[in-house]
């Protein structure tokens, strides 16, 4: 088992800027690939941005591509999410993700492991 723990989120105008960490436990050596995704009010949970267990391997949503940044330190067993330029759209319940298995996904059904997600609500 891997245990997520989300933070970071909060209130921000647009143009602002957001970290969110996610901090994992348990048997983090099975975790291949880590991943985050959001859910609006409303809405199916979306892919945002993934990072391979080495860190050289990074997959963008296209709606984040040139404002979000996804980071890893292993040594701390944690995953980052950098959000600059955030626009009221960004706004979402986000979630940190852990799979086990090879290969990469974007698809939410090819995690196994979530966090309780952490709201970002982006002001206009």
């Amino acid at each position: 088992q891997v245990q997520l723990v989300e933070s970071g989120g909060g209130l921000v105008q647009a143009g602002g800027s957001l970290r969110l960490s996610c901090a994992a436990s348990g048997r983090t050596f099975s975790a291949n690939m880590m991943g985050w995704f959001r859910q609006a009010p409303g809405k199916e949970r979306e892919f945002v941005a993934l990072i391979s267990w080495s860190g050289t391997t990074t997959y963008y949503a296209d709606p984040v591509k040139g404002r979000f940044t996804i980071s890893r330190d292993n040594a701390k067993n944690t995953v980052y999410l950098q959000m600059n330029s955030l626009k009221p759209e960004d706004t979402a319940v986000y979630y940190c993700a852990a799979r086990a298995s090879e290969g990469t996904t974007a698809n939410v059904y090819g995690y196994d492991y979530w966090g309780q997600g952490t709201q970002v609500t982006v002001s206009s």
